[in-house]
């Protein structure tokens, strides 16, 4: 397996694993690294051709030569992967806490290579726990496995052991350090500044003394003195990357600008404006900044907070500083003005990157540095917004740092996002002390403009926190350019153009206004004067709209994602054109949460309620025609009506009111045990597509929102209720036989530890399942998202897709991701009997 597939399954801009490339030999080293990811395990690694052969073993080695380990063949790692100990971020693949279990060097009995090709290499280790004779050896695997079974086994030997006891109970601790892992995963940071051998107090970073680096200083690097506060480089808005060798590709983070000045032992965190923001981010970034091995430097870059998805978010930014919360705080550093005194701002930006790069290495992880890609830009830009990041900064590789907005540097954004002055707020309707939505604008000479009003995107916190602010700046009259209408007045109260937003929309309307905006935080870096429209004139994508009025359109449904009721209305008017033949004309069931996620009240519903909106529909079950009436959906007003009585989840049967007794689909839920890597749940899916394409059928594949996948078949209505149920059974339980020990067909909960539950209930006359597109009821407001089966990588867990970040993803696509679905439908053929 070449570098490339592990590099190509991690985001270097967040995880601190390094990048790597193939090394020079460090003379056969072999190294165990013991990782509490999703599933406790051992990685055991083999040099070999200047990369790190790797096995994961599930148990970890054994002295015992009786006992065969299963070592699952995984991707090559870089050389310089053996010196690695720290956090894998949550999200990220192989999430979770790795320590150097034990290290040495390995001499192959016989040709290495031979024996690797061949699928049994025997070698003798020397490490500091391990020692001896080993085996590798491959098992023979079905057809159309992914993966390579391999056993890890101890020779009989001196070091052999038959006594019984545990090589790796007895010697928990890691090997570089000295620390078990459960002490690595509470003091992440100890694990860059560890112990000094013969003391016991640790080096911290302010008290660290460092000594300077000797750089190759590149052409048009001087000598100087360090200059005052240098206005940033800017980027030029543009609608996609530009095109050409000459520029390179980096990820735009969703943070704070900030310029970094370290000086006579000092560090200051300085906004694009030149406030000082040092006390703002905590004391891990300036102890990590103070711990590099230089004396004083300009460097140029963004502070961020990172969600569990791994991209970063300014809401999530917001709500920390807001909260004083400090501990996610991380710095990407994309670009190095001064350093050691010399002044750098006339040299390439490649040497600058490069120097920086340098600076940064073997730094703490709360410091990253901004990688960048040489490929095509449009194909950086597309990826990033398949992947619901912000978007892509293009660079010109041989340009110099030049304050302002010359043309150098290039960004192109997934989702419209623009900085706007509050001129107003209507209060909310269903909280007290709060406010409902803004009204905002921007400066066009000198004038203050009108766009809309912002009613989405507001936690309660934030929400009461602009109400107290604004109230204390309340004027008469308002500030906006022109007369505004009656409905643009209504309700509201003018304030003083002092503070700035930023805000998320889809589109600029004809007559100058937001479509579907969305509130992002405030950004008090930024002076009120100095916001101009930055977008260019945008042609508004056709979307549906509705006839059904919302009541209290400010009432927050998922209330740390600040999500309201007319913000769960915007996010479907945007999925609609995908979402509707899942919907439309199928019986529903219901989950209605009137006070949001976090209230008591909480309805699952299949017949109608009191009051309920005349936009639902009320259908009679052909089967029970003296019972209560089902409900459906008929159009988007429809599902407006669904979202005005607090539906927050939408669960269709697999057959249309059209034709009752045929479903048009089957859907296999995998919902996975407690230790179960989403790597396995992955595989499950393929498996699963593999299976029902033996079969004849097509089979696509869904997030769930929650914790699993969904791969659903569509099928032509021919088959009955009971024939389709009993096909999902027999896949199901087919493959709990022949993999026990990954699967599950029984729905008994105690047995699904590390196991994965392949639910096929939802086939029955009168089950459902969640439909694609509808949100979950959950924390974070994910929505089960369909995918591209090449789009199904360790980088999308199940609830990675949010209302947030759906839309921008959506837009991106060049297709539907369930293009051609139904037209993919095959009739369900009998089993045929032997």
């Amino acid at each position: 397996m070449a570098l490339e597939t592990y590099q190509a399954k991690r985001n270097f801009r967040i995880t601190p694993e390094p990048r790597g490339a193939k090394g020079r030999s460090r003379r056969n080293s072999f190294v165990i690294q013991k990782h509490d990811a999703t599933r406790l395990h051992y990685d055991f690694r083999l040099e070999m051709d200047g990369v790190l052969k790797s096995w994961a073993v599930t148990r970890g080695p054994s002295l015992n030569p009786e006992d065969k380990r299963l070592a699952v063949h995984v991707e090559d790692h870089p050389l310089s992967y053996g010196d690695f100990e720290g956090i894998i971020p949550k999200g990220q693949y192989g999430g979770g806490t790795v320590i150097i279990w034990d290290r040495g060097t390995w001499t192959p009995l016989g040709d290495a290579k031979m024996a690797y090709r061949k699928g049994h290499i025997e070698f003798e280790l020397d490490g500091e726990k391990l020692k001896g004779r080993w085996h590798l050896v491959r098992m023979h695997g079905r057809p159309g496995e992914g993966h390579e079974n391999w056993l890890l086994i101890k020779g009989d030997d001196a070091s052999a052991r038959h006594d019984g006891k545990d090589i790796l109970e007895q010697r928990p601790e890691s090997a570089k350090t000295g620390r078990r892992i459960e002490e690595v995963a509470k003091n992440p940071t100890d694990t860059w500044n560890s112990k000094p051998k013969g003391g016991d107090k640790t080096v911290t970073a302010r008290t660290k003394k460092v000594e300077p680096q000797v750089h190759d200083w590149p052409q048009g690097a001087k000598k100087a003195a360090m200059p005052d506060f240098v206005e940033p480089l800017l980027a030029k808005l543009k609608a996609r990357p530009p095109a050409g060798d000459g520029w390179i590709h980096e990820i735009k983070f969703d943070g704070y600008r900030l310029q970094v000045r370290i000086e006579k032992g000092k560090v200051k965190m300085l906004t694009r404006t030149g406030l000082d923001w040092t006390e703002k981010f905590g004391s891990d970034i300036v102890d990590a900044f103070m711990a590099l091995p230089i004396q004083s430097a300009i460097i140029d870059g963004e502070v961020a907070v990172e969600r569990d998805t791994g991209a970063s978010d300014f809401s999530a930014l917001q709500q920390d500083l807001s909260e004083r919360r400090d501990d996610r705080f991380i710095f990407y550093a994309f670009d190095l003005m001064y350093l050691d005194g010399r002044d750098l701002r006339a040299a390439r930006l490649m040497e600058r990157k490069s120097l920086l790069e340098q600076t940064l290495l073997g730094g703490n992880y709360k410091l990253r540095f901004s990688e960048h890609f040489h490929q095509n830009g449009g194909l950086v830009f597309d990826h990033a917004c398949r992947l619901s990041l912000e978007g892509v900064i293009s660079k010109q590789c041989d340009s110099p740092y030049t304050s302002g907005r010359n043309g150098d540097w290039i960004k192109a954004k997934c989702s419209h996002r623009q900085e706007l002055v509050i001129g107003g707020y209507v209060p909310s309707t269903s909280m007290k002390n709060a406010i409902g939505s803004l009204a905002m604008g921007y400066y066009d000479n000198g004038k203050l403009k009108h766009v809309g009003r912002v009613g989405t995107g507001y936690t309660a916190m934030v929400a009461q926190d602009l109400y107290e602010r604004l109230s204390k700046i309340e004027e008469k009259g308002s500030r906006f350019d022109g007369k505004l209408t009656s409905e643009e007045r209504r309700g509201l109260t003018y304030v003083k153009p002092e503070l700035v937003a930023e805000v998320e929309f889809r589109a600029w309307s004809a007559d100058g206004n937001l479509r579907h905006a969305a509130f992002r935080g405030l950004r008090e870096d930024k002076l009120a004067k100095d916001v101009v429209r930055e977008m260019e004139k945008t042609t508004a994508k056709s979307l549906p709209k509705s006839h059904v009025t919302l009541t209290h359109p400010d009432r927050i449904y998922w209330p740390d994602e600040g999500v309201t009721k007319e913000g769960l209305a915007n996010y479907y008017a945007q999925v609609w054109r995908f979402m509707e033949p899942y919907v439309v004309n199928r019986p529903l069931a219901l989950l209605r949460l009137p006070d949001g996620i976090e209230g008591h009240q909480r309805f699952f519903q299949k017949r109608a309620w009191k009051g309920m909106n005349k936009n639902i529909d009320e259908i009679t079950d052909p089967k029970d025609r003296g019972g209560e009436k089902l409900l459906r959906i008929a159009d988007f007003d429809g599902l407006v009506a669904l979202v005005q009585s607090a539906v927050l989840e939408i669960h269709p049967w697999g057959a249309t009111t059209d034709n009752w007794e045929k479903p048009d689909m089957i859907t296999m839920d995998l919902d996975p045990g407690g230790e179960v890597a989403w790597d396995n749940v992955i595989a499950a899916a393929r498996e699963i597509k593999e299976r029902l394409e033996a079969e004849g059928l097509a089979g696509f594949v869904k997030t769930s929102g929650g914790k699993g996948l969904h791969v659903v078949t569509p099928l032509k209505p021919k088959a009955g209720w009971a024939e389709v149920k009993a096909f999902a059974k027999r896949l199901a339980d087919t493959m709990a036989a022949e993999s026990p020990d990954r699967y599950i067909a029984k729905a008994t909960k105690a047995e699904r530890t590390g196991k994965i539950f392949i639910d096929y209930l939802r086939n029955g006359r009168g089950n459902t399942a969640v439909a694609a597109y509808s949100t979950r009821a959950r924390p974070g407001a994910a929505v089960s998202m369909p995918l591209e089966w090449t789009e199904l990588t360790a980088d999308i867990g199940p609830a990675y897709f949010t209302i947030d970040n759906a839309p921008p993803r959506l837009d991106a696509l060049p297709k539907d991701p369930w293009d051609g679905f139904f037209a993919a439908a095959k009739p369900l053929e009998k089993k045929k009997k032997r």
